[in-house]
């Protein structure tokens, strides 16, 4: 099913996002870890291209509220470029991305204020293919208690079946007693290789 995105009644221009992620998978390369770069780290880079975006900024005169009234749940994922991919610009969404973009504590905690202060009424949640938590077990926990000697008072979310993640997604948000919209709330998986969403059916 094609998710589509309302449009408004002004024109504004597209947001260019630049995404700094990590990947489970991937190792640090040693640009990216140099001490002694010439060029500075990576978040001398970042701030140097702000300084550039800034120069160009024209204040678009909005408040908090978004604009589409939805909010956004989506992985960390540094291959999702969501404003391009949902047709979405500046101010039209709250954005709330975490590892795996499954829906925790926290997550209920952003939707509930982007509700109630903020006037969202739509939840849109988006996990992807090939997703790092496919590859981890809540083990990863115990390896880290065992490398600092405290162990994480967080769940890894982790999950083999992403179809099923997005289901249990959609209910803990379908379920929560603190949100006041919970009749539009819809699931889909990204695929990082077409683009494309496909859209995922809620456990009966």
């Amino acid at each position: 099913m094609a998710f589509f995105v309302p449009s408004h009644s002004r024109l504004r221009p597209p947001v260019t996002t630049t995404v700094v992620g990590m990947s489970t998978s991937a190792h640090p390369t040693a640009d990216a870890i140099r001490p002694n770069d010439p060029e500075g780290t990576v978040t001398d880079r970042l701030v140097e291209a702000n300084a550039r975006y800034a120069a160009d900024f024209t204040d678009p005169g909005m408040d908090a509220r978004p604009v589409s009234r939805v909010a956004v749940v989506a992985c960390m994922d540094a291959r999702l470029d969501l404003h391009a991919a949902l047709g979405l610009h500046l101010g039209d969404c709250h954005t709330i991305r975490n590892a795996g973009g499954v829906v925790t504590d926290d997550v209920i905690r952003s939707l509930t204020i982007s509700q109630r202060a903020l006037g969202t009424r739509s939840v849109v949640l988006i996990h992807h293919t090939g997703c790092g938590l496919e590859t981890l077990t809540e083990e990863f926990r115990h390896e880290i208690e065992m490398e600092v000697g405290q162990r994480p008072a967080w769940a890894v979310e982790a999950f083999r079946d992403v179809d099923q993640d997005v289901r249990q997604s959609m209910q803990r948000v379908r379920t929560s007693p603190f949100l006041l919209h919970t009749d539009d709330v819809r699931g889909f998986v990204f695929d990082v290789h077409t683009g494309l969403l496909r859209e995922i059916s809620p456990a009966s």
